[in-house]
């Protein structure tokens, strides 16, 4: 394990990220966290030092992202790993959420990652090394879930940009892992982390059940350890040859098995009419 390593983390100052940060500096790593409170992040883990950077950012603002890059540069002196892990919840259908709400979402969940990526990738390249890890969800591989589909949209736009991102980078040397968590006992499922709909509609039965499942059953009870997570990030950054995806936690595979069943399937019994299509000479 190369400890010498730089992390980046956003989203840090609770959850998965700050489980992950406090691993990382505990196993001698050099951390960079941001948040949108510096000050959360000093009370969970210390003033900045040789070691640890905390960093308030507006991952939706490019120039501060920008900037927090260039300051985390002059600190270390580079980065190494990058974790996209910043991110919230939105509940409510595609009827009920207004057109702030679900721009509110992309402009945190995807266009915050992408501000980050297109910030630093200029110092990945010119060390023709680096890993970036984006935290999507197992939702952003099956969004079977009533009352989540923008939510389900964001992390969907995070594995396609890593798919293709892995692609562009690989030349350069450059790793990019799309992570995709089931549930794990985090505050992800708290108030503070997700938003519900403004405008809700008394008809969807169905997504004020799994919305208020998620809110009263799910919280509390979740099946995966973040503090195991953390343990495997750092373990896949240490591989020649990591994955480009990454599901983490037995129910995320169950769900990930279930999608491709499902596809498979349809594959199979529509093949004759969806390949109907080509020209006839």
């Amino acid at each position: 394990m190369d400890t010498k390593n730089v992390w980046l983390v956003t989203g840090a100052s609770k959850g998965l990220g700050l489980t992950l940060v406090k691993k990382l500096l505990a196993n001698g790593y050099r951390v960079i966290a941001t948040s949108r409170n510096a000050n959360a992040l000093e009370r969970e883990i210390g003033p900045a030092s040789d070691t640890f950077l905390p960093l308030e950012m507006a991952l939706a603002d490019n120039n501060d992202v920008k900037n927090g890059i260039e300051k985390s540069i002059r600190h270390f002196g580079r980065i190494d790993v990058v974790v996209n892990n910043a991110g919230y919840g939105q509940s409510g259908t595609l009827e009920e959420l207004t057109d702030e709400e679900v721009k509110s979402s992309f402009d945190v969940n995807v266009f915050g990652a992408i501000n980050v990526i297109r910030n630093v990738l200029p110092y990945l390249r010119a060390q023709r090394a680096g890993h970036i890890f984006n935290i999507s969800s197992i939702g952003g591989y099956t969004a079977a879930f009533p009352g989540w589909g923008i939510y389900c949209a964001t992390k969907f736009a995070i594995a396609g940009i890593t798919e293709s991102l892995a692609e562009e980078v690989r030349e350069f040397g450059i790793h990019a892992t799309v992570v995709y968590p089931g549930y794990f006992r985090t505050e992800f499922l708290s108030k503070g982390s997700i938003k519900i709909a403004a405008n809700p509609i008394d008809a969807y039965e169905s997504a004020r059940h799994s919305e208020a499942a998620h809110l009263n059953e799910i919280n509390g009870n979740q099946s995966n350890d973040p503090e195991k997570a953390a343990t495997i990030l750092i373990d896949i950054a240490n591989l020649q040859k990591p994955p480009v995806h990454l599901f983490l936690g037995n129910d995320a595979y169950a769900a990930a098995a279930g999608k491709i069943s499902i596809i498979e399937q349809q594959l199979s019994e529509y093949k004759d009419l969806a390949t109907a299509t080509a020209f006839v000479a």
